[in-house]
């Protein structure tokens, strides 16, 4: 994948690092704003911004993290919805509004 940004931090003494201004405003961080870091076992390094830590959750973080790392090693098995599923959903859908941004009030069972 190809990169939208690239810039060059260098490593203090203290082994501290500055986040390049564009990349700050790339993840919409400001003081006091925190990232996570992740590496994948082919060293790779990527940067998030942290929303709310309250929100993890390990179980389905490590689900997401492996059904990425499963579509990115067997692109041939990803597959479009069947078109009787698309149409049963937007059947069960028709004339509700849905904000993905919204927040979900009150308790969810899964």
């Amino acid at each position: 994948m190809p990169a939208l940004l690239k810039k060059i931090s260098t490593i203090t003494e203290k082994g501290q690092v500055t986040i390049p201004k564009p990349v700050r405003e790339a993840l919409g961080l400001g003081y006091g704003g925190r990232v996570a870091f992740y590496v994948d076992e082919n060293r790779h390094v990527s940067i998030e911004k942290v929303l709310d830590e309250a929100d993890d959750d390990p179980v389905i973080d490590s689900f997401l993290a492996f059904l990425a790392d499963d579509m990115q090693q067997h692109p041939d098995r990803i597959r479009e919805f069947p078109q009787a599923l698309v149409e049963r959903m937007v059947e069960l859908t028709k004339g509700m509004h849905v904000d993905p941004d919204e927040p979900i009030l009150g308790d969810v069972n899964i």
